[in-house]
């Protein structure tokens, strides 16, 4: 008998980050919602200790933070095919964690008005917002996926941050950006999670 899913999300959280993997999975998961406030740092702490959402449990493991539940899914379910070979996979790696550090860091820290003076570029990771943003067009563009000839996991990590970045204005709209993102919105995995997200959203007043 397979392991059961668990998701642990907000439909307004990164957990449509964990949402979209889990449908490109295709393995049955049960959703767990979790309100925002005293629901989400009381008895769920002993699913995550920081209190935030998503969390993923697959059996007996807890996997937290959405680059790790896309790369543990990706690893966990591989006939789903989200992951190049183990020998293929340097560019997979290379910007599923350019994005979980010095992508979220810079557009993070940015809204935030966080401004690293220009001596101190050397003591963050990701230098400057314009270096990061720069970096990343030079990624995608050309590309109908990041790591490679077929979509993997890093494109749903990825492509969610860009996604994001576009939506929330944190990202200018450049070409390659929207190009890039446009491709990975007619996957059926990715309508379907927003789908359910979207109709698991509390109802506006």
């Amino acid at each position: 008998m397979m392991d059961k899913i668990t998701l642990y999300t907000n439909p307004m959280s990164r957990g449509r980050i964990a949402r979209w993997m889990l449908e490109e999975v295709g393995e049955p998961y049960d959703t767990h919602l979790v309100q925002y406030g005293a629901p989400m740092k009381g008895e769920y702490r002993s699913i995550n200790p920081m209190g935030k959402v998503p969390a993923v449990v697959h059996g007996s493991k807890v996997i937290t933070e959405c680059a790790a539940i896309c790369a543990y899914l990706a690893d966990a379910f591989p006939e789903a095919g989200l992951a190049p070979e183990p020998a293929d996979r340097a560019d997979y790696y290379r910007w599923m964690f350019f994005a979980a550090g010095p992508l979220e860091s810079a557009v993070t820290n940015r809204s935030l008005g966080v401004q690293v003076p220009d001596e101190k570029r050397g003591f963050v990771g990701y230098g400057s917002y314009e270096e990061v943003i720069d970096t990343l067009e030079k990624a995608v563009e050309g590309r109908s996926f990041i790591a490679g000839d077929r979509f993997t996991a890093a494109d749903v990590y990825l492509g969610s941050h860009i996604g994001f970045g576009l939506s929330f204005g944190s990202f200018e709209k450049r070409p390659a950006f929207v190009a890039y993102h446009e491709r990975l919105k007619e996957r059926l995995a990715f309508k379907r999670a927003n789908e359910l997200d979207d109709a698991a959203m509390p109802a506006q007043p």
